[in-house]
């Protein structure tokens, strides 16, 4: 009886955590989602400028995918409390993937801006859904690896899709890009239909956080918003106009592999980074790497000599950046907002990317007009160096919280047998103890830790 129980447990467990059966529907949904997303970001500004549009005409495709993905995710609240995470993402998928064959008909503005309109609402639905299914579907203490595996399904569409969709638009046409990820998306609702929607055990947060108010779940999330929603405007700014400044058939689209390949990179490495040492560390560093990434397209669209070499070295650069901030952002949001707070986390989170994603596409289309566009992305960088404090404000606080949430223990040595002990940290003494042993030990020489510091 007892082992058929335990298989049973284990069976009914079997939805939830990394390996999970819905984790993986998810990430094959999210690919087949984002094989759709990515690669349009371009190829709709291209078809928008294959129209006649101007400068300003071509960021408004991404400008009004982006205003209507954020427009739905003001109102996600109440459709997830209504449908639940995984209907709504199927819908998207279908919302997203079936107005996508209705490009072929024209590429005159507006129809584009309204083939546009109606894809951003479904990505709204599919970019929150799927962030906020990461959260249920895996525990805390792996949630910095599970956001960096569906980093890497939202970003292989942006590694691959993206060059290869631009490509394919100008060696074969439009219509065979247009149809291949109107299809890529509209099968991904059956994959995410499949999935049980069953939630992760999680201990209960502590009453305090429970009890804040709808003002109270969101102020602290308004740091790392900040600093994610400017930081994504760039990204608008290059999918959406490298294409057009760059000389060369080969220059843009290397560029935007290289930014892609970055972005999903940083975004592992900052989960694997944050489930050992913590969240918050790399916020500055992100930024710092977003600001100088973006100065170099500036650089790089001035026609400098090496300008695709530099290109690619700013592609690498930001993307490394943006990943890992992608990443750091998404997970102290989480760990802010508490268990019952996943979808106002995954709401904020895809609000921010989107919106400065949609406001850069749009910024650097307005200021191009008078700056040109290596002048645009120079503005752009001046605004994300605006943000380093912010960012620096948010390492230090999560940091702190980190060390009040943990405060220093000993370490027994046959608590967790197999295990070996976390390193010692010259923060390990507490402030209030006047020891003449060094910090790293307590009374009895034993070593004591903190959280702070990284893990093994």
């Amino acid at each position: 009886m007892a082992l058929f129980t335990a298989s049973r447990h284990r069976a009914e467990q079997d939805p939830t955590g990394l390996g999970g059966r819905d984790f993986l529907l998810l990430m094959a949904a999210t690919l087949g989602t984002f094989s759709n997303y990515a690669p349009l970001l371009a190829v709709a500004s291209l078809w928008s400028a294959e129209g006649g549009s101007g400068h300003g005409g071509v960021g408004a495709a991404t400008g009004v995918t982006m205003a209507t993905t954020v427009a739905v995710q003001l109102v996600m609240g109440r459709l997830l409390r209504r449908f639940g995470l995984c209907r709504i993402l199927a819908s998207g998928a279908l919302l997203l993937g079936l107005p996508t064959f209705a490009y072929v008909f024209s590429s005159s503005l507006a129809w584009v801006l309204a083939v546009s309109a109606v894809r951003g609402a479904g990505f709204g639905m599919v970019a929150v859904a799927g962030s906020a299914l990461v959260a249920e579907l895996v525990p805390a203490r792996q949630r910095g690896r599970a956001v960096g595996w569906y980093g890497i399904a939202v970003g292989l569409p942006q590694v691959i899709c993206l060059p290869l969709a631009v490509w394919c638009a100008e060696s074969f046409g439009f219509t065979p890009v247009f149809l291949a990820t109107g299809a890529l998306s509209v099968l991904a609702a059956p994959l995410a239909a499949m999935m049980t929607g069953q939630r992760v055990e999680e201990p209960r947060p502590q009453a305090g956080l429970v009890a804040q108010g709808t003002v109270g779940r969101l102020r602290p999330l308004a740091g790392p918003w900040t600093v994610l929603i400017v930081s994504a405007c760039a990204l608008g700014g290059v999918t959406s106009f490298l294409p057009l400044a760059m000389e060369g058939p080969t220059a843009a689209p290397t560029a935007l592999f290289v930014l892609s390949t970055a972005v999903i990179a940083g975004r592992w490495a900052a989960g694997v980074w944050s489930d050992r040492a913590g969240v918050g560390l790399l916020l500055v560093p992100g930024v710092l790497a977003c600001a100088l990434g973006t100065g170099g397209f500036a650089l790089a669209t001035s026609a400098v000599p090496g300008a695709a070499l530099l290109a690619v070295a700013s592609a690498a650069v930001y993307g490394l950046g943006f990943g890992a901030l992608q990443n750091d952002t998404l997970v102290v949001m989480f760990r802010r907002a508490g268990p019952s707070g996943n979808g106002t986390a995954s709401t904020a989170w895809n609000m921010a990317y989107d919106a400065g994603t949609g406001v850069g596409a749009v910024g650097v289309g307005l200021f191009s007009q008078a700056l040109a566009v290596n002048g645009a992305y120079a503005v752009a960088a001046a605004l994300i160096m605006v943000v380093v404090p912010f960012a620096r404000r948010d390492g230090v606080r999560e940091r702190a919280d980190r060390c009040r949430r943990h405060p220093d223990t000993e370490v027994p040595s046959r608590q967790n047998p197999g295990s070996s002990p976390p390193p010692a940290s010259p923060l390990q003494a507490s402030p209030l103890q006047a020891s003449p042993l060094p910090a790293s030990s307590d009374r009895n020489g034993k070593a004591r830790a903190c959280p702070c510091s990284p893990g093994p």
